[in-house]
């Protein structure tokens, strides 16, 4: 992608103008961000997504006439007789990770990809009858809120009190103050960076599609990357054994001796001493596919007549030194590194691209079509 050249998709901004103006830093609204776009997804096709037990969905309710429960969740998977009538006003449908399950989606989505593969975390759909919304809230990450059907109308804030209602099943503010009001029609983005205070409402029978990117807490990244890096501790320190032949009788038995907390700063240092391991856990972290996703593989490897692309469903990433798919990480370089990370960056390698991988990387492509990461190309 050329992040230089003006793109439609953000109003006449290149992606390297938009991400240093707006990106974490403040919205924009972008009328016909998609020219007479039509929602790829008809209702249907989201209301049977809906229904599956391995696709996530909700359903948000608002009951005004309750006043102790205005709002009401349910989670799904949802048969059709389970959802309220097309004309009952004030309910929504989420669909969550839509990009994962249909073609089509995916290749939205792709159109965002001037953000780093690494930061992002799904399309989710929703489907809205008069009225419907899910309340004033804000987000923790980046989201582009693209009009897919009908109409809905976005009220947002840049407050600082985001204290949220007590006692609702959703996250709802307490005190919301708009300060912009915008209506989108079909084809409209609005992008909003994390904690912007926002309220969507449907004007009518409206479909949206919500692009999120993740921007995961630092306690959270230090988490798994130290559960990974723990994993690894056995192999990458051994198994030698505390020993304390100097040891003399102690008059305070429960005091932890200072050797024994020095050698294990040592082990734990040990453990760090890959200059690679951290950027390892890291990478094979960000690349883990999500929890309900599933994998069909072939029973055949890679054909030398045909090329090969990315499943859908998989995340491929790299770095420096490493490639990661699906939680796996690789060592690479040279020749097998540049085309594994074109793979990464395209999601295709022509036939011609696999004669020129090692035997190595062939035999890991052929590994990949068999468990379904990877397909061979039509």
């Amino acid at each position: 992608m050329n992040i230089d050249l003006p793109l439609t998709l953000l109003g006449g901004l290149s992606p390297a103008t938009f991400m240093k103006r707006h990106w974490q830093k403040k919205p924009l609204v972008i009328r016909q961000a998609i020219p007479g776009f039509s929602a790829p997804l008809e209702r249907a096709e989201l209301f049977d997504l809906a229904a599956q037990d391995d696709v996530q969905s909700r359903l948000v309710i608002q009951t005004p006439e309750l006043a102790a429960k205005p709002w009401r969740l349910k989670h799904g998977p949802f048969a059709r007789k389970a959802l309220p009538a097309l004309k009952k006003p004030g309910w929504t449908l989420l669909v969550q990770s839509v990009d994962l399950y249909d073609a089509r989606v995916r290749a939205l989505r792709d159109q965002f990809r001037f953000v780093p593969d690494a930061r992002l975390d799904d399309v989710m759909v929703s489907y809205a009858t008069d009225g419907g919304g899910v309340g004033p809230h804000f987000d923790s990450y980046d989201v582009f809120l693209l009009q897919a059907h009908g109409q809905r109308r976005w009220r947002i804030g840049r407050q600082k009190q985001l204290d949220l209602q007590p006692g609702m099943p959703l996250k709802i503010l307490s005190n919301f103050e708009p300060e912009q009001e915008f209506v989108l029609d079909a084809g409209d983005m609005l992008y909003l960076p994390p904690r912007c205070a926002h309220d969507g409402v449907a004007l009518g029978e409206c479909m949206t599609y919500s692009i999120g990117f993740r921007a995961p807490a630092a306690g959270e990244l230090a988490q798994e990357v130290l559960q990974r890096l723990a994993e690894q501790a056995r192999d990458e320190v051994g198994d030698t054994l505390y020993r304390d032949p100097g040891q003399g009788a102690q008059s305070h038995a429960a005091r932890i001796p200072a050797e024994l907390a020095e050698f294990a700063q040592t082990a734990l240092e040990k453990a760090l001493h890959d200059p690679l391991a951290t950027q390892r856990a890291l990478g094979e972290y960000l690349s883990e596919p999500k929890a309900q996703v599933w994998f069909q593989g072939l029973e055949t490897g890679i054909d030398a007549d045909r090329g090969v692309r990315l499943d859908r469903r998989s995340n491929m990433l790299y770095d420096d030194s490493h490639i990661f798919i699906n939680g796996e990480s690789f060592l690479a370089s040279g020749r097998d590194a540049a085309l594994m990370r074109s793979l990464a960056d395209t999601h295709v390698l022509i036939a011609s691209d696999l004669h020129k991988l090692s035997p190595g990387a062939r035999g890991l492509l052929t590994d990949w079509v068999e468990a379904g990461w990877v397909c061979l190309q039509d």
